[in-house]
């Protein structure tokens, strides 16, 4: 008599001869496993791993059908098919938003708008900024701060 062990490794391996994947294998056991202790529970069984190997098998075939009916039905990540698009409430809420950061970004006195854009939209170092502005590396770095400073504090307001 085999040991549970040795049957569950011979199904396994009649499930993968009839095509399924190593992952569903391990599943289609486990499903047959507990038919089977169910069906024991009212029944007698001549052989078990007969019946374990049967069962493993038939679920496997009955997987494909059903994948092959319904090949979108078994879906395992969700958030996947999810739709990320903003409501529209949404949409117009961050557009008001970036209309109050530009109206923030016209705030600022033209030198520092400039040297903050170079620094942020153009991805420019500060010593490429300090170059092209005819400024210090340090004084770069003040205008950038002193700007982002008060862009926070004028959207905080709003």
């Amino acid at each position: 008599m085999s040991s549970w062990i040795e049957m569950l490794a011979r199904a396994r391996r009649a499930v993968l001869r009839h095509g399924a994947s190593e992952e569903d294998a391990d599943e289609l056991v486990q499903d047959a496993f507990l038919k089977v202790e169910q069906y024991e529970r009212t029944h007698a069984a001549r052989s078990r791993e007969a019946l374990l190997v049967t069962a493993a098998v038939n679920l496997s075939i009955d997987r494909g059908r059903r994948r092959a009916r319904a090949p979108f039905v078994e879906i395992d990540d969700f958030h996947a098919i999810a739709d990320a698009t903003p409501d529209p409430s949404q949409i117009v809420e961050q557009q008001a938003r970036l209309r109050h950061a530009a109206a923030g970004l016209e705030q600022l006195p033209e030198r520092t708008r400039r040297i903050l854009l170079k620094r942020r939209l153009e991805d420019m170092s500060y010593a490429e900024i300090a170059v092209s502005e005819g400024m210090s590396v340090a004084a770069v770095e003040k205008q950038v701060a002193r700007a982002t400073l008060q862009l926070m504090q004028w959207m905080a307001e709003w």
